[in-house]
């Protein structure tokens, strides 16, 4: 009777640590079958979890893993190989806008006028100049026609003219599907809408200015109004922590008008990031480059182009000053939000989302054991259930993070002090600035 109680017993204190020891092995891959050391038992642990992957036997996966400390790569599957990134193309994005505006670099919408004031009545044209910034708002045209009334201008004999000579005219970009929810891709935009002028004409009418429609001889030059601007800060994170599209390809348009082109075109984008690509030590000529956001079919990048972008955003630091606070953080924002709520992964990994039919990718940065900084990029192709691939992904990351049987470390949030990838971030602050009544010749 006795023997009994203790076989009873004995299967009891048995049952959770098998089950979860099967649990870890379905998270972490394998438990190798002795102690490895750093680095080895997260390739174990990788080549585990890609072996007994069903999702890899109809699907494809470019995988590239990177200590960024020692300077050296942990892991390499299929990194080579070109495929399609969706929305981890904003890293490229980014990380080449960055890398080449200025720190203080702000996107402006300005109002103009042509003509002179006269007894409160403005003899000319009010001219919006766009500058492709996404963030214009509601509070932005308000400004504008406050600004023209704090003029004294009641009567505006004139017309509203829309300048949107910033970028080329197509609305859509090159190898967008038609039945994507596409941004139009507009230099004058306020609240995504293309209705930029029927909008000033509604904020003038509520501040009791009325506009009236007159065929003037054209002016010689043009008065400035008021300027309205966002800095990059605030058109990044929308951009990544949310993957927002439009967001993404007004950076890209900015970087496009960097060095002066008028109009800006996305090939004029793509020459910058060619010569970045170029200075990391990769061939441009083993990538099709297309857009800003990933939307379009027809970018290809591979596992070790995306690699080689997040070990120089480390390594630059006014590139991770921007880049780092903007990126989604595992279980805490952004598309990640709801992702990696693991002990090890919350708060930790730090890393942009991509997601298309057929496609989903996750590229980014996390600590490993022993405080160890890691990039790692995920590009899952052929994917019927995003969902699968999303698992699959947070499987990677979870084995990255968690400890392995050598090197036992507190979970991340106890050195998240130290390590500059998982400090926890704010939206930046949006503010505008105005400037008024400066006169501009044509």
């Amino acid at each position: 009777m006795r023997r009994i109680w203790l076989i009873i017993i004995a299967t009891y204190l048995w049952l959770p640590t098998a089950a979860q020891t099967e649990a870890d092995n379905d998270t972490l891959g394998a438990a190798p079958a002795q102690p490895l050391p750093y680095p080895q038992y997260i390739q174990h642990r990788l080549d585990s979890i890609i072996a007994n992957a069903p999702l890899l036997q109809v699907s494809q996966l470019g995988l590239m893993v990177y200590d960024l400390d020692a300077d050296s790569t942990i892991y390499a599957y299929n990194h080579r190989q070109t495929m399609r990134p969706a929305s981890t193309m904003k890293l490229l994005t980014a990380i080449t806008a960055i890398d080449r505006l200025s720190d203080d670099y702000r996107l402006y919408t300005s109002l103009y006028y042509t003509g002179q004031i006269v007894n409160r009545v403005l003899r000319g044209d009010l001219i919006c100049v766009g500058g492709m910034d996404p963030a214009f708002n509601a509070e932005d045209m308000a400004a504008f026609a406050s600004s023209l009334r704090q003029l004294a201008v009641d009567t505006v004999k004139g017309r509203i003219v829309a300048d949107r000579s910033f970028k080329e005219a197509d609305l859509l970009g090159e190898g967008w599907c038609w039945d994507d929810d596409n941004p139009q891709l507009s230099p004058l935009l306020i609240g995504k809408n293309d209705n930029f002028v029927e909008r000033l004409a509604a904020a003038l009418a509520a501040e009791g200015i009325v506009l009236v429609d007159s065929l003037l001889p054209a002016a010689p030059g043009k008065t400035l109004v008021c300027h309205r601007t966002h800095n990059l800060d605030q058109i990044l994170w929308p951009m990544l922590k949310d993957s927002n599209n439009l967001y993404a390809e007004s950076v890209y348009y900015q970087l496009a008008a960097s060095g002066g082109n008028r109009p800006a075109k996305a090939s004029h984008a793509r020459q910058y990031e060619q010569q970045l690509i170029q200075r990391i030590g990769l061939s441009p000529a083993n990538y099709k480059l297309a857009d800003g956001s990933g939307l379009s079919l027809y970018n290809y990048v591979s596992a070790e182009l995306m690699m080689h972008l997040l070990r120089y955003a480390w390594r630059n630091k006014k590139v991770a000053n921007h880049l780092m606070p903007a990126l989604p953080v595992a279980a805490v924002d952004g598309t990640l939000k709801s992702r990696m709520a693991g002990d090890y992964t919350r708060g930790n990994v730090r890393a942009k989302t991509g997601t298309l039919t057929g496609i989903s990718s996750l590229a980014g940065y996390c600590t490993a054991a022993g405080s160890r900084n890691l990039c790692f990029v995920i590009l899952n192709q052929g994917v019927l259930r995003n969902s699968d691939a999303k698992a699959f992904q947070d499987r990677i990351c979870q084995a990255l993070c968690t400890p392995g049987n050598v090197s036992l470390t507190p979970p991340p949030a106890a050195v998240a002090k130290t390590n500059r990838t998982i400090q926890v971030s704010k939206r930046p602050k949006v503010t505008t600035t105005k400037k008024k009544n400066k006169k501009r010749k044509k």
